[in-house]
C-alpha cells in the first residue's frame, strides 16, 4: 500500500494571497509607508555587525523589553514570534487536544479555522448579525451551549473593519472563565479599545499583536503574544528555540526606539483611511451599485458592491490589487497616489456599468 496524505490535508486549499506585480497594492492591509532613510541606515549598520554563524537570542529578550516599554506591559509577559501566524498555530496545536472545540466568528480571519482543523480541533462557527457585530451576550450563550475550550476573534475585525468595544470584550472574557479567549489586536493601533493592559487581571485572556500593519514591518514577520505568567511560560516552552531571526529582532528593536515616528505613521495611515472612506461614501451616494460601506476602525475599507468580482477583475487589469471577499471588496488605505488611482478606477467602472 502506497503512502497517502492524512485526511485533514487531502482537501486543504493553500492560503491564496494575490501574487504578481501590481503598481498599486491595496490588497494585504500593509502600511503604505516605507521606512525613512535614517532608520534604514541604522538597520544597515547593525546588520553589518551580525555574527551570522550564531543563533539568534531564543527569547528575543531585548525586543520583548522594548515592546513592553512601548505598550506599557511587563516584558516577561511577552513572547515574540515569527509573525502572529506562528502563535496561532502554537495555540491551536499545543493549548488544546484533538476533539477540543474552538469557536470562531464569521466573517473573520480565515486562518483561525484552518490552524484549528489541522490541529484536530472541532470548529464551531458563530455568525455575526446583519450589522456584522458580534453581540457579546449572544456569543457568550453560544460558547456555553457548544462547550468550547478556545475562542479566537480579531478586534478590530478583519475583514469587516469594525471594533467591539473594550467593555464587551472583557464581558466575554469574564463570562467564559474556563475558555482561553484569544483577542487578535492586529489593527488596534487604528482604534481605541485594546484589552492589552488587562492581561494580568484575567487568567484566560491572551492578546496578539503584530508589527505588520501600523508599524510597517510586514517583511520582518514579527508577532507577539501577551498574557499572564502561566500562559506565557507555556508558550515559551512550546515554541521553537530560535523562532525569530536576528535581523528581525534588530529591526524591531530599532523601530521601537523611534516612538515619534511610529505615532506619525499611525496618524498618516488614519488620515489616508478617513479620506478613502469619505470618498467612497460620497461615491456611494451617486452609485447604487455600492450597497454598503462599513464605518471603518482599521486601515482598510470593507464595502458590499454589486458585481464585486467584475470590479475586482477590472481593477487588476489596470494594475490595482484589492481583495475580493464574496460580494464584498476590501480596500486598504494607500498613499495619496494609490488612493486616487483606486477611486478613479472604481468610479469609472461603476459609471460604465450604469
Amino acid at each position: 500500500m502506497t503512502y497517502q496524505l492524512p485526511e485533514k490535508l487531502r482537501n486543504l486549499e493553500p492560503y491564496q494571497p494575490i501574487t504578481g506585480q501590481f503598481p498599486v497594492r491595496l490588497d494585504a492591509n500593509e502600511s503604505f509607508l516605507s521606512l525613512p532613510d535614517e532608520i534604514r541606515h541604522e538597520i544597515g549598520v547593525l546588520v553589518s555587525r551580525i555574527d551570522f554563524n550564531r543563533y539568534p537570542d531564543p527569547y528575543a529578550v531585548e525586543l520583548c523589553q522594548k515592546f513592553g516599554k512601548h505598550f506599557q506591559v511587563p516584558s516577561d509577559l511577552v513572547v515574540a514570534a515569527n509573525g502572529s501566524d506562528e502563535l496561532l498555530f502554537l495555540l491551536t496545536t499545543c493549548f488544546a487536544g484533538a476533539g477540543d472545540k474552538l469557536m470562531v466568528v464569521k466573517p473573520d480571519f480565515s486562518m483561525y479555522q484552518v490552524y484549528a482543523e489541522l490541529a484536530g480541533m472541532e470548529v464551531e462557527v458563530f455568525n455575526k448579525d446583519n450589522n456584522l457585530a458580534i453581540g457579546a451576550d449572544d456569543l457568550i450563550a453560544a460558547a456555553k451551549e457548544k462547550n468550547i475550550q478556545m475562542l479566537i476573534f480579531s478586534n478590530p475585525c478583519n475583514p469587516s473593519s469594525l471594533v467591539e468595544n473594550r467593555n464587551d470584550v472583557l464581558k466575554i472574557v469574564s463570562a467564559l472563565e474556563d475558555v482561553l479567549v484569544v483577542v487578535d489586536e492586529a489593527y488596534m493601533e487604528f482604534a481605541d479599545d485594546s484589552v492589552l493592559r488587562e492581561i494580568e487581571n484575567y487568567p484566560n485572556l491572551l492578546v496578539l499583536k503584530t508589527f505588520s500593519k501600523a508599524f510597517g514591518l510586514a517583511a520582518a514577520r514579527l508577532g507577539f503574544a501577551v498574557s499572564n505568567k502561566t500562559i506565557i511560560n507555556a508558550l515559551k516552552a512550546a515554541k521553537s528555540p530560535y523562532n525569530v531571526n536576528t535581523m528581525s529582532q534588530m529591526v524591531g528593536c530599532i523601530l521601537l526606539d523611534h516612538p515619534a515616528y511610529l505615532e506619525e505613521c499611525q496618524l498618516l495611515i488614519k488620515e489616508s483611511r478617513d479620506y478613502l472612506f469619505g470618498m467612497l461614501q460620497a461615491m456611494a451616494g451617486s452609485q447604487p451599485q455600492i450597497k454598503s460601506i462599513q464605518n471603518t476602525r482599521s486601515n482598510f475599507v470593507y464595502m458590499e458592491v454589486e458585481d464585486a468580482a467584475g470590479v475586482y477583475k477590472a481593477l487588476q487589469q489596470q494594475g490595482i490589487a484589492i481583495r475580493l471577499m464574496g460580494n464584498h471588496l476590501r480596500i486598504c488605505a494607500g498613499s495619496e497616489e494609490e488612493n486616487a488611482a483606486v477611486l478613479k478606477a472604481l468610479s469609472d467602472y461603476l459609471k460604465g456599468a450604469d
